[in-house]
């Protein structure tokens, strides 16, 4: 790991590590913004602040569907690093049209405000397709061989970092304050942009597929026949249907379960953003530096164990008096609260032990000039996975499930994870890629 983090002194690595972190951050800072915003002061019940949080996130994911393989075309057949100078001058506009939203909405003028936030969601979806096949599958072109999974391994706890940073200072700070950082953070990241290193196409000259339904079947029909391909993004994606169900129901728990306020709400997802990040860098210890999924099918068992037992000690909360909230502190001072928040940085840690060598081979498994649509093969189903675990929440939601329920079937998801993951590691007995 400390050969990884020497990439940070190197510009082939560092300008792309601070874009992608501050996209990310920014990205994260105006969703749980928005998210906190409508579920302390524009809603009122759990089913409508679950539905819109569940809303939001399938808008999020909606054009990662539909534009991944041509993303990942673009990304394979032209400069990567013109790309992302593109996407980071497009996030300023979007930025500014988002913070519009925000202020309309709370200035009073709440339904206008809502739909300019929630279709600044898409646009951020938008540039965010564009954007994430590149972060990965630059990686093999600028850095050595031995050097992708620890690069990967960076992309990736920088990647949950970020998601901590925004996460706090979503909670702690106001709309207003919100609205202006999101322009500002956009306008630092077109500036880092400008450094990172070219990456020009390295294969053939593509025929670009604009169709983004038969691209799409295409990209997926002409990328999961590779059988351990298949199997890590199966692995990823189940995984991250896991993620969408727990991303949509978690701010509703800690209000309506755990009788917090916003503030608690950030630093429980900032906790498991922190532990994500450790798991990171502990697979990547474990492994050193060999591409690997021998480690995954026990993380995703240990996480389920974790799941199972944040369930049973959020069942058995003691709630604030009346219809008062926790704060920070009192949270915190909670005679439950540490052993609750170990748990959840128990399931965070093994979920990132879980997903990181699994990004690994997406981008070592296959030639360099075939990277991005490798990766944006995985978005597609990814996000089609994680829009339908949105959409399961509304219906269980329906069916009169709530959140401590709803972990209890991730817990068992968990399974499924494992199973598909020790495939995947039996079909690599006879070599992996390394």
């Amino acid at each position: 790991m400390m050969n990884a983090l020497g990439l940070l002194k190197q510009r082939r690595f560092l300008p792309l590590f601070v874009t992608q972190f501050l996209g990310a951050f920014n990205d994260n800072l105006f969703k749980h913004a928005m998210v906190l915003f409508a579920t302390y002061q524009l809603f009122r019940d759990p089913a409508s602040e679950q539905n819109f949080n569940a809303l939001a996130t399938g808008l999020a994911i909606l054009p990662f569907v539909l534009l991944s393989a041509l993303s990942g075309q673009l990304a394979d057949t032209h400069d990567k690093a013109r790309i992302i100078r593109i996407v980071k001058t497009a996030e300023i506009g979007i930025m500014l049209y988002g913070a519009a939203g925000m202020l309309i909405a709370r200035t009073g003028y709440v339904t206008t405000g809502v739909v300019m936030m929630l279709s600044a969601v898409v646009m951020l979806g938008v540039h965010s397709t564009f954007f994430g096949p590149i972060k990965y599958a630059i990686l093999p072109q600028h850095l050595d061989d031995d050097q992708v999974l620890g690069g990967t391994g960076l992309i990736e706890a920088a990647t949950y970092l970020s998601v901590l940073t925004g996460t706090i200072v979503a909670g702690w700070i106001s709309v207003e304050w919100a609205a202006g950082l999101v322009v500002v953070v956009s306008l630092i990241g077109w500036f880092t942009a400008r450094f990172v290193p070219p990456a020009p196409r390295s294969g053939p000259e593509l025929t670009i597929n604009f169709n983004p339904l038969t691209s799409s079947w295409h990209l997926i029909a002409a990328t999961m026949h590779i059988r351990r391909l298949f199997l890590a993004i199966l692995s990823i994606s189940f995984f991250w249907t896991i993620g969408s169900v727990l991303i949509v129901i978690f701010p509703v728990l800690v209000k309506n379960v755990l009788t917090a306020d916003q503030q608690v709400a950030s630093l429980t997802i900032a906790i498991f953003s922190i532990g994500v990040a450790i798991g990171s860098v502990i697979i990547n210890a474990l492994l050193k530096g060999r591409i690997s999924a021998r480690y995954s099918p026990a993380s995703v068992i240990a996480m389920a164990v974790f799941v199972l037992a944040f369930a049973f000690e959020a069942r058995n909360w003691v709630p604030a008096p009346g219809d008062s909230l926790y704060g920070v502190v009192d949270f915190v001072t909670h005679p439950q609260s540490l052993l609750l928040l170990a748990t959840l940085a128990l399931i965070a840690i093994f979920g990132g032990m879980f997903v990181v060598p699994l990004y690994a081979f997406l981008t070592t498994t296959v030639t360099k000039d075939q990277t991005a649509r490798t990766v944006a093969a995985n978005n597609v189903v990814n996000c089609a996975s994680m829009t339908v675990g949105a959409i399961s929440v509304i219906l269980l939601t329906k069916a009169g499930l709530g959140p401590t329920d709803m972990l209890l079937i991730v817990a068992g998801m968990c399974l499924i994870s494992a199973w598909l993951a020790a495939r995947l590691n039996r079909a690599c007995k006879d070599g992996c890629p390394a």
